[in-house]
C-alpha cells in the first residue's frame, strides 16, 4: 500500500504538469520495454522496439539491473537536453546513493562507478545512452503524446471543477480512496506499506502513457512530490504514420528531423517547434535549418516572428509519395 500525507497548504499545491516531460516519459517506456507483464497489449511494440534499439542504448541497461533506476534518474525538465542537464548536475552524493541503491549486492560496472567520480567519459556515455533511446522510442510518437497530455490535462480540469480535488484525486487510481487527509491504495505487487509526507510541498500530477502499472513516485525533500500515474487507452502510443514509407526517411532524416516535419502541420514557430517535439529552442533550430537546406522547409517572418513551414516536397516525402501531382 501507498499512504500520501496532505497538510491543507498542500490540497492547494496540487496541480497538473502543464506538459509531458520527455525524460520520466523515456524511463516509463523502458520499463515497461523491459517488463515481462502485459504482453498481450505490449508485446508487439516491445518486439518492435528491441529489434531497433542502437547499441548505445545498452548502458542504461546496467543502471537499472533489477528494473528499478536510481534517483538521481528522477528528473523532469520541459525537453529533453532540460532534462539530460538535470540529470548531470546531480549532486554527487545523490549518484553515489542511487548507484549504491540499485547495486547493493553486487559490484556495479565500471563505467558505472565513475559516474559518482565525475569522469566526462562516463557521463558521455550516459548521455548518448539516453538521446539514442530518445530518438528510437519515444521522437516517433512525441507529438501524439502532447495531444494525450493536452487531453488528459482538460479531463482533469473539468473534473476538478465539477468533483473537487478530493473526487479528482482517487478517480486518478482506481481502488484508492482520500480520508483523514491521507490518499491510500492498495497495491498487490507492493509489500509493506510507503509512507510519503508531502508537508506543504505540494504534488505534481503527470501522465505517462507507457507505464501501466502502479503509480511512479519522485519524492525528493527539496522539492514537490510528483506522481506519475498510468493514463490514455491502455496501449503503447503509435506514430499516425506507421508503416514502411517512414523506416526510410528515419534512416536518411533521423527520427528527430523527421518528428519535426510531421509536426509542422500548421506553420509554427522555432519556439512552438521546440515545446511540440520536446527539444530545446536552440536544438529546434539546428534541425531546421538543416531541413531548410535540404529543401523541406520554409522559413516566414513577420515582425518579430519567425515560422516555419513544410515545402511541398516535405509533404510529398511524408506521403510515401502519394500526394497528388
Amino acid at each position: 500500500m501507498i499512504r500520501i500525507h496532505f497538510t491543507s497548504d498542500d490540497f492547494a499545491r496540487v496541480r497538473f504538469a502543464r506538459r509531458p516531460s520527455p525524460v520520466p516519459e523515456l524511463h516509463a517506456a523502458l520499463m515497461m520495454l523491459g517488463a515481462p507483464h502485459e504482453e498481450l497489449l505490449f508485446g508487439r511494440w516491445r518486439s518492435r522496439l528491441l529489434r531497433s534499439l542502437p547499441g548505445a542504448v545498452e548502458p542504461l541497461a546496467d543502471l537499472v539491473p533489477d528494473g528499478s533506476a536510481p534517483a538521481f534518474l528522477d528528473v523532469a525538465g520541459d525537453t529533453l537536453d532540460e532534462g539530460v542537464a538535470l540529470i548531470r548536475a546531480a549532486h554527487p552524493e545523490l549518484v553515489r546513493a542511487g548507484i549504491e541503491q540499485v547495486y547493493a549486492r553486487r559490484p556495479a560496472p565500471p563505467w558505472i562507478r565513475a559516474l559518482h567520480g565525475g569522469d566526462a567519459d562516463a557521463w558521455r556515455t550516459l548521455d548518448r545512452a539516453q538521446r539514442a533511446a530518445y530518438e528510437t522510442v519515444l521522437a516517433p510518437v512525441w507529438p501524439l503524446l502532447q495531444d494525450l497530455h493536452r487531453t488528459e490535462f482538460t479531463r482533469h480540469a473539468l473534473a476538478v471543477a465539477e468533483l473537487g480535488i478530493g473526487a479528482t484525486l482517487t478517480d486518478l487510481v482506481p481502488g484508492s480512496r482520500l480520508r483523514d487527509g491521507v490518499w491510500e491504495w492498495p497495491l498487490p505487487d507492493f509489500p509493506g506499506v510507503r509512507e510519503v509526507r508531502l508537508g506543504g510541498r505540494g504534488l505534481i500530477l503527470r501522465p505517462t502513457f507507457h507505464w501501466r502499472r502502479g503509480p511512479l513516485i519522485q519524492d525528493h525533500p527539496d522539492r514537490p512530490t510528483a506522481l506519475a500515474y498510468p493514463a490514455g487507452r491502455g496501449l503503447p502510443p503509435a506514430p499516425d504514420r506507421a508503416g514502411p514509407p517512414d523506416e526510410p526517411l528515419a534512416g536518411v532524416l533521423g527520427r528527430t528531423r523527421l518528428t519535426l516535419l510531421r509536426a509542422l502541420d500548421d506553420a509554427r514557430t522555432t519556439t512552438g517547434l521546440a515545446r511540440r517535439i520536446g527539444v530545446s529552442n536552440a536544438t529546434a533550430s539546428a534541425h531546421a535549418s538543416a531541413l531548410r537546406a535540404a529543401g523541406l522547409l520554409t522559413t516566414t517572418r513577420t515582425g518579430r516572428s519567425v515560422h516555419q513551414a513544410r515545402t511541398p516536397l516535405a509533404d510529398l516525402l511524408l506521403t510515401g509519395g502519394t500526394a497528388d501531382r
